[in-house]
């Protein structure tokens, strides 16, 4: 069990956190939510004793072993992959060295009967009953099995691991800190260099997991799928809640309230106080009670609300023109470095206001595809953009047009127009500039910061078709949803590369998925994607993508009019999809609102609540009807589709 007691921690005289306590015990699954800067990534490295602290008391087992991922990568040596995260046994293999040492000295050794050759078989003895309790001889087996898991295929792994991107190092690096099996496991944000595949890889483990488990994550569904507690950071105290990340959100709510409905008495209060002390401050024969009065003011402990600005705004993006029914057409596209091929032959197009997802493993070709359509990377083929098509591009490292002579306001301010100059601070504090923040120089930003600027200025810039390269990675959860809010009322077309499902659910109409240098179309939402690779055998999945056969819904024939009404109908029964998805979790999250009013009541009936209830549950069950109806139909309409 890991204890925090009335720990407090300051920099440069400003206090972090205050009298933080809580208590850890072996099988606590923890999801550590709070915004940026409230002092997650250091309540983690408290847990480490990676920082020292200012008051309080730390109490963790000497014999407790603690594994921290962090989101900075270590340094790592020229080996391959394998070798790499076979570092995480140096202690085996400090000791398989010494067992090999003595047992070389013990065959040349012919003093059997001194101590000296009797304290080498003792300590022989203790090495091998070590190693032997230890799995060594499982450990290379492992390796191949947690690296694999990860999203690395086999030849990889006898690959020097500095072929690999920064994304694909920190894979190793979570995979030897599991490797070390340790008594707690502290995550800073394991899933940003993960896709799709080796998030749910990577749940089923943490799920599995019978140690300490403390997780940083922005991803909703990641953190949903795997805590059942979440402590959040605010105004360097903690909030302790005994469940997942959605239901925390819904106690929250309803903490605060409380929190609100206390201030507004206290305020009262303190306004009584005052108006006494005013009163009767120069009646002699009230003095006494004037004292009391003030003393009771002092004493008064005031009660703080965050007011949560950031989570309750809504932002849109500009109101974009009308462009050709076709917004991008592709054409035999293939992509290659060097000797290396990327991608063969791709065709597809993307149509006006559709909403699609490029998904897949790294490296895989959905970064350099969308590349390939912003005209910033050559490739081969034929990319065609629509009539009046303005695109706006969204790119990792999006910082080479931003004016580093500008501070952060003047960035927005200058492109700003209409009623959102009166808001820009608000709009600033959605992507996590505040306070100070504004009058940076773009020059002193970190990488991060330079990224959601970028993402700010593209909202307000009048672009019918968006593609977006991973634009949730650094934002925190509130500001994703803002995001997406803004994106689902967005009238112009969007190309969003990403593995965050719950970002992805109930935006995209239509998924691509990229393995094998081909693209395959699935037209549904993440679910009916997610759904489907889970039917389907992964062998199947393979065989569809070989090198010999093309993605059976890749090629678009021109002038077959049974196959462009088939499209046509998929579009919209796709459509039907993503709507009634949308409309399940919209009744979803109503119900669970209305599930905890009910739990207020206790044992008081209420038959206006109930009848509430029982209407939602009703209209959810007609609508998950409707969900499952067209998706057997868009699923019959995909097979016919393959059968043409």
């Amino acid at each position: 069990m890991i204890s925090v007691e009335n720990i407090a921690i300051s920099f440069n005289g400003q206090y972090l956190f205050k009298k933080v306590s809580f208590q850890l015990k072996n099988g606590a699954k923890v999801g550590l939510v709070g915004k940026n800067g409230a002092g997650k990534s250091t309540l983690l490295k408290l847990l480490t004793g990676d920082i020292e602290y200012d008051s309080g008391n730390l109490v963790i087992p000497k014999t407790f072993n603690v594994g921290y991922l962090r989101q900075d990568l270590g340094i790592q040596g020229d080996h391959s992959v394998r070798e790499e995260a076979m570092k995480a046994f140096a202690d085996q293999s400090d000791m398989e060295i010494e067992y090999d040492r003595i047992s070389k000295a013990l065959e040349t050794r012919t003093d059997f009967e001194s101590d000296e050759y009797s304290e080498l078989i003792q300590k022989i003895s203790d090495l091998g009953a070590t190693l032997e309790m230890s799995g060594s001889a499982q450990n290379a087996g492992d390796v191949d099995k947690i690296l694999l898991g990860l999203g690395f295929n086999q030849n990889e792994l006898d690959q020097n691991i500095r072929e690999f991107s920064g994304g694909w190092r920190m894979r190793v690096e979570l995979a030897k800190i599991l490797l070390q099996q340790p008594d707690a496991l502290l995550l800073d944000e394991p899933t940003n260099h993960l896709d799709i595949e080796s998030i749910d890889w990577l749940e089923k483990y943490l799920q599995n997991y019978s140690g300490i488990l403390v997780l940083i994550s922005h991803d909703q569904e990641f953190l949903d799928n795997v805590t059942s507690r979440t402590i959040e950071i605010n105004g360097g105290r903690i909030y302790d809640f005994k469940c997942g990340y959605s239901k925390y959100l819904s106690q929250r709510e309803e903490l605060f309230e409380l929190q609100r409905a206390a201030k507004a008495n206290q305020d009262r209060e303190i306004a009584q106080l005052e108006r006494f002390i005013e009163r009767f401050r120069a009646q002699a024969t009230k003095a006494s009670a004037v004292q009391n009065k003030i003393k009771q003011l002092e004493k008064m402990e005031r009660i703080e609300v965050d007011q949560r600005v950031v989570e309750t705004m809504k932002i849109r993006f500009a109101e974009p023109p009308r462009g050709g029914q076709q917004v991008v057409t592709l054409k035999g596209c293939s992509k290659s470095y060097g000797e290396k091929s990327i991608l063969e032959n791709v065709d597809f197009i993307i149509g006006r206001q559709e909403k699609l997802a490029f998904v897949g493993k790294n490296g895989e070709g959905k970064s350099t595809l969308a590349k390939m359509i912003v005209g910033a990377v050559d490739g081969s083929g034929k990319i065609e953009l629509g009539h009046n098509i303005n695109l706006g591009y969204y790119a990792q490292n999006q910082t080479e047009e931003l004016d580093l002579t500008k501070t952060v306001f003047e960035t927005i301010d200058e492109i700003a127009r209409g009623d959102i100059r009166t808001k820009i601070r608000d709009l600033l504090g959605a992507f996590l500039f505040r306070g100070e923040d504004i009058d940076k120089k773009v020059s002193v930003l970190s990488g991060g910061e330079k990224g959601r600027l970028a993402l700010c200025k593209l909202l307000l810039e009048p672009y019918n078709f968006l593609v977006l390269d991973e634009p949730t990675n650094h934002l925190d959860i509130p500001s994703k949803e803002i995001l997406k809010e803004a994106l689902l009322n967005y009238a112009g077309t969007v190309l969003v590369v990403s593995h965050d499902r719950e970002f992805l659910r109930g935006l995209v109409d239509k998924v691509y998925e990229f393995k094998n240098k081909c693209v395959k179309e699935y037209a549904g939402g993440i679910d009916f994607f997610l759904q489907q690779r889970k039917i389907s055998q992964l062998n199947e999945l393979n065989t569809h993508f070989s090198k010999s056969k093309k993605p059976q819904k890749e090629k678009r024939v021109e002038g077959n009019d049974q196959k462009k009404e088939l499209e046509a109908l998929i579009k919209k029964v796709a459509k039907k999809v993503a709507n009634a998805e949308r409309k399940v979790n919209e009744l979803d999250q109503q119900k669970e609102i209305l599930e905890l009013e009910m739990n207020k009541k206790g044992a008081d009936y209420d038959p206006d609540l109930f009848a509430r209830f029982n209407r939602l549950e009703n209209d959810l069950f007609a609508k998950m009807q409707e969900w499952e109806k067209v998706t057997e139909e868009l699923e019959k309409l995909n097979t016919k589709w393959d059968n043409l």
